[in-house]
């Protein structure tokens, strides 16, 4: 098939509230800071990503008929972001509230909008079996709905010869929903790749340093490659034909870190998709993911900065 969609990415689509208070947040006090409204949610901000590293994406998500759903729709075209959406009545466009301390770490709350209420006979499945390649997000498998529709997807994009992947998302929600149980159910997501940052490693794995967690996601998940993302050390890389390989993380100042594994995993995909090297991926998306974090929010506007990292990176996947 020679008319396949490259990347889709499946999940949720909401309305990001960042929120950086200027001193600490007091009961019954106030103070000032810095707040936004943007688009947001794992899987859609991964075919941003994707997009910005001129690797075409579609996004599938289900959305409520409302204002937000519209702001953030917009915002996905205006990316250049094809999107394959069911609208509903019954719920509202999913709204997460990003709380970013001074040192520009963050706590999300994740309001539970129409995002988590996909069915699977709600899937569009002429654009799941033309993909290439299947993006999912944890947040897709915490709760059922949405998982049965996750679950579906895999197993439909999959056998029509796409390849998966798949990021755990947040090593909270892994640990509430018990880590024996959320293991069964991405046991049963045939995926390619997986994206863990250090912290949902640990949840999964039950080991403390990232090269045990590794090992232990290797050899749980001897099919995959596994790319570890540890913050200011970079990433880790291992997979069946990768040997373990570490990519250092640039040195741009951590303002806020909301959206920057979304975007690694969007950089990734375009660069790993596009010529299957693993380490030159990783060296694309760290550019990126450091990009984001020294900015405010997820999908920051494009400035010469990115679009010269962009094109650098480019040349360098180009490069023999």
């Amino acid at each position: 098939m020679t008319d396949r969609i490259p990347l889709v990415s499946l999940g949720d689509l909401a309305w990001d509230v960042l929120a950086k208070p200027d001193t600490m947040l007091l009961p019954g006090g106030d103070t000032t800071g810095r707040m936004e409204l943007s688009g947001g949610g794992s899987a859609a901000n991964l075919a941003v990503w994707a997009q910005r590293c001129a690797f075409p994406a579609t996004f599938i998500g289900k959305i409520g008929k409302d204002r937000f759903g519209e702001l953030a729709t917009a915002e996905l075209r205006a990316e250049g972001v094809q999107v394959a959406l069911t609208l509903t009545d019954e719920h509202p466009t999913g709204v997460i509230l990003a709380l970013i301390d001074r040192r520009g770490q963050r706590a999300m709350l994740t309001g539970q909008g129409a995002d988590w209420e996909l069915l699977p006979e709600e899937l569009p499945l002429p654009v799941l079996r033309q993909a290439r390649h299947l993006h999912l997000t944890a947040w897709s498998l915490f709760r059922d709905p949405p998982r049965a529709a996750a679950l579906q997807a895999a197993v439909t994009a999959k056998d029509a010869g796409a390849t998966l992947s798949l990021d755990p998302g947040s090593f909270q929600m892994i640990q509430q929903m018990g880590r024996e149980t959320f293991l069964r159910i991405v046991d049963a997501v045939p995926f390619d790749v997986i994206f863990p940052n250090d912290d949902e490693a640990r949840a999964m794995s039950g080991e403390r340093h990232p090269d045990g967690a590794l090992a232990w996601l290797r050899d749980r998940y001897p099919h995959a490659l596994v790319v570890l993302k540890m913050d200011e050390d970079g990433v880790m890389i291992e997979g069946p034909t990768c040997p373990r390989v570490q990519v250092p993380a640039t040195r741009d100042p951590l303002i806020d870190a909301t959206g920057a594994g979304d975007a690694f995993g969007g950089a990734f995909l375009a660069g790993w998709l596009r010529h299957g090297d693993p380490e030159r991926a990783a060296h694309l998306a760290v550019q990126v993911g450091g990009w984001v974090v020294s900015r405010f929010g997820a999908r920051a506007p494009a400035d010469d900065d990115l679009r010269a990292r962009l094109i650098l990176a480019q040349a360098l996947q180009e490069s023999p």
